[in-house]
């Protein structure tokens, strides 16, 4: 879908609305309304689109830095589109992930959870990272849970697919240390003696 660079639509909004407004005082209020409508037209679609969609070309390009600049440029994420404003919470976690704050992806990753996601593989995406964040934390009980949820989503994304399943493996695997950790220390008990060999 195209839009207007971030940095045109703001002139843009200034050239329509100033323009207006000093011809509707010099000439007419009528003559200066088309302007002006123009510029409530495109500071409307600020308000409500934001600047999430640049911000993801960005992401596409692997420049966090700028995508971190553009996002930034949205004043007010709670006014976009419900869409938009999940799309803008994620958007946010993915680059505290790419600078490895966990934490703070977690957080947005939450929040764009509570927002509304308009599709099972933006659902995915979440579950995915959230499981991801909780097994690199060693809780493999908090990431199963997530695992749980993601697989009673309708996924159509193959590369989402594929991170499950390269997840399930690293759990599957997982497991299996575990249970041969827990085969290796039968029998044995802390602080016991040993068995002394018989004597001949």
């Amino acid at each position: 879908m195209a839009s207007i660079n971030i940095y045109l639509r703001f002139a843009l909004i200034a050239v329509f609305l100033l323009g207006g407004l000093g011809l509707a005082f010099a000439v007419s209020f009528w003559y200066a309304l088309p302007l002006i409508l123009i510029g409530l037209v495109l500071l409307t679609g600020y308000f409500l689109l934001g600047t999430v969609q640049s911000s993801a070309l960005f992401i596409q390009a692997a420049d966090i830095d700028g995508a971190e600049k553009r996002l930034a440029l949205t004043y007010m994420p709670q006014w976009l589109f419900k869409p938009n404003c999940a799309a803008y919470y994620m958007l946010k976690g993915t680059i505290c992930a790419q600078r490895q704050d966990y934490e703070g992806a977690e957080k947005y990753f939450m929040q764009a959870q509570q927002t509304g996601l308009s599709s099972d593989n933006e659902r995915a995406m979440i579950y995915l990272s959230l499981a991801n964040f909780r097994a690199q934390k060693n809780n493999w009980a908090g990431a199963e849970n997530y695992m749980r949820q993601l697989r009673e989503l309708k996924i159509t994304e193959p590369t989402i697919k594929e991170q499950m399943k390269e997840m399930e493996k690293a759990m599957k695997q997982r497991g299996q240390v575990n249970a041969q950790l827990r085969q290796g220390f039968r029998g044995f008990t802390p602080g016991g003696k040993r068995p002394r060999p018989k004597m001949r």
